[in-house]
């Protein structure tokens, strides 16, 4: 009668536990549904582990990569915004950061900062959440989760490989190409491109006002040798304009510089300006709010507004590509 328990045993063990001792190593990638919940999908993608470099403490941090993407989404895109536009930033932003630790050495010890300037913005959930009105501080969180576990794993690929995928606030009307922003060699994906609706929101259009005296002490600071004579009608003029309608050169007196650095010197929101003297004043009209490479997010949210999908919104701002999983 042992024998026969024992025999039994056995069995039992070659139909439930050896299964499970095979299978326990596997990762499995499941299509996301409404039954598979947030937990679920944490669970699931904590093979990405980044390395998170905070400017400010000088502390690096180890979070998985759907989890950063969290404080990163919610830090670069407003939460009111359309659900498609947030989930097209979390496809975004995934894409910048796997093509920042692949290609990249900004950080010897980190792969990525918190600092928007240099990589991406970030932020701590109860950062987030502090600015948020007590009564949407649940709702917008979920959106946030909502668009980076349902795109988990999605980043854009050309010709294979993964871009390096440059978005910013709103391009004015029109995307600009890396060549005029960085210099260097254009990339196929980084085409420029007209986005309509974009002038609804208050990042499209600013002006600042300089006192003729302090437009020369600022030119001053980089360009000692700066000499202009305001009772010449052309003493400041836009010599070339960019594909993205950006200015490209600017003679201002003595000195011909580039939109992008008068941007730079002078705290523009964009380099697409116009000028215009009035007395003892100097005005500069701007539009636009960022470099203008890659995807607007003021234009996502436009976009998502009159139906078009996560993907669509994609391939719009970057010309060639595909949505591929990690």
């Amino acid at each position: 009668m042992k024998e026969v328990f024992v025999f039994f045993g056995i069995i039992l063990s070659i139909i439930f536990v050896i299964p499970i001792l095979f299978t326990k190593g596997f990762e499995v990638r499941e299509v996301i549904s409404n039954d598979i919940t947030v937990k679920d999908l944490k669970e699931k993608n904590d093979s990405y582990i980044i390395k998170l470099l905070h400017k400010q403490t000088g502390e690096i941090e180890e979070l998985n990569l759907e989890e950063y993407l969290l404080g990163v989404v919610s830090a670069e895109m407003p939460a009111s915004y359309e659900e498609e536009a947030l989930k097209a930033q979390a496809i975004v932003a995934r894409t910048y950061t796997m093509y920042t630790i692949n290609n990249s050495k900004k950080h010897s010890e980190a792969d990525i900062c918190d600092e928007a300037t240099c990589c991406q913005a970030w932020m701590k959930k109860e950062n987030r959440m502090s600015k948020w009105k007590e009564e949407e501080k649940d709702g917008n969180w979920k959106k946030i989760e909502d668009a980076v576990y349902n795109t988990i794993n999605q980043i854009i690929t050309y010709n294979g490989e993964t871009i390096d995928a440059f978005f910013h606030s709103n391009s004015g009307g029109k995307t600009e190409e890396v060549s005029n922003v960085w210099g260097g060699e254009d990339l196929p994906y980084l085409k420029s491109v007209e986005t309509s609706g974009e002038s609804e929101y208050s990042q499209y259009s600013s002006e600042i006002i300089f006192s003729k005296e302090e437009l020369e002490n600022k030119i001053k600071e980089l360009h000692p040798e700066f000499v202009i004579d305001y009772n010449k009608q052309d003493c400041i003029e836009i010599v070339e304009y960019t594909t993205g309608n950006r200015v490209k050169t600017i003679k201002l007196g003595n000195l011909n510089l580039s939109g992008v650095e008068v941007r730079s010197i002078l705290g523009l929101k964009s380099a697409n300006f116009e000028v215009e003297i009035n007395e003892n004043k100097v005005k500069f009209s701007v539009k636009g709010y960022g470099h203008g490479v890659g995807m607007s997010q003021t234009g996502a949210n436009t976009l998502a507004k009159q139906g078009y999908t996560a993907e669509e919104i994609i391939k719009h701002f970057y010309t060639g590509v595909e949505i591929n999983n990690l």
